[in-house]
């Protein structure tokens, strides 16, 4: 029987250089003033979502984090300190990364993440203008030059269609990757997706197994939200291999929470981890007893 898990992105700042992709709630306010210090989360925070992660049995699916909010130094402490606690190397999404970055990153690092977000020419451009998608190839040349692996993810209802597979098809094998996250569009207030109807379960399933059929050997992780989890199961029999975009720790032990376990038992597929039992964790870090208790209280 094929197993399943669920995959946790530890976001480690707000801030982003660049607020310009259509889709992002940051687009929406460009007009208020960021500050890269002031904007990221506490390293006793960020710390603390890592060990409740390998505690639950989550996989940290990536690191996630704006552009240009941490010098090298202060992100290497990051990656290397989540990598003790969860004993797994990480992948980064966290902008584009130089040959010199990766070369100091990579006792810790599993892969790099491109945020291609939209492989539909054209529209990409509108769409996401201040991340070129060469910028991109060229950081993965130089991620298979030092033999990291390689992700992409992509945001599905952003105006692309089907027929736009095959433009998908050809990155994925230009530049080889190892793994691919879907995400289902979720319309951000402000943004001009505010309104936006959201794309039907059908076609959401046409592109994982699109992608299944032709790359038998890739790993593909798939994001719902909390009004679409009764379609997991559909995704996951359509070939994805674990889930992810879900507030578990918020939501840990709630409704939502049971039911991506029992969509998981509909694939014919084990869950690993848990999102329903409580982990035993002694610690004295406030972050982590306050994750905790709205864990325990749900």
């Amino acid at each position: 029987m094929k197993t399943t898990c669920f995959e946790r992105a530890i976001f480690i700042s707000w801030y982003c250089s660049k607020r310009d992709c259509a889709f992002c709630y940051l687009s929406s306010r460009k007009h208020v003033k960021q500050d890269p210090k002031k904007d990221r989360r506490s390293l006793s925070s960020i710390f603390a979502e890592a060990i409740i992660c390998k505690a639950c049995g989550w996989k940290v699916e990536f690191l996630s984090g704006g552009c240009d909010t941490y010098t090298d130094e202060e992100l290497l402490n990051i990656i290397k300190s989540i990598y003790k606690i969860t004993k797994q190397k990480q992948w980064l999404n966290t902008g584009i990364l130089n040959e010199r970055q990766m070369k100091l990153f990579k006792p810790y690092t599993e892969g790099i993440c491109g945020t291609v977000e939209c492989i539909t020419p054209k529209l990409r451009d509108k769409l996401c203008p201040s991340k070129p998608l060469k910028e991109i190839e060229d950081m993965f040349k130089i991620a298979t030059k030092l033999k990291l692996k390689k992700t992409i993810t992509i945001i599905l209802g952003l105006g692309e269609t089907l027929d736009d597979f095959k433009y998908l098809k050809a990155f994925i094998q230009k530049h080889n990757l190892d793994r691919i996250t879907f995400y289902r569009l979720k319309p951000q207030k402000g943004t001009k997706f505010e309104n936006k109807k959201t794309i039907n379960s059908k076609y959401y399933v046409e592109w994982v197994k699109k992608t299944r059929k032709e790359f038998p050997n890739i790993k593909i992780v798939v994001g719902s939200w909390l009004t679409h989890l009764d379609e997991l199961h559909l995704l996951l029999k359509a070939g994805a291999d674990s889930i992810t975009k879900f507030p578990s720790i918020r939501k840990f032990n709630t409704n939502y929470a049971k039911t991506i376990e029992k969509e998981a038992k509909k694939a014919n597929r084990i869950f690993k981890g848990t999102l329903t039992k409580l982990p035993k964790i002694k610690t004295k870090n406030p972050a982590l007893k306050r994750y905790l208790k709205r864990m325990k209280n749900n």
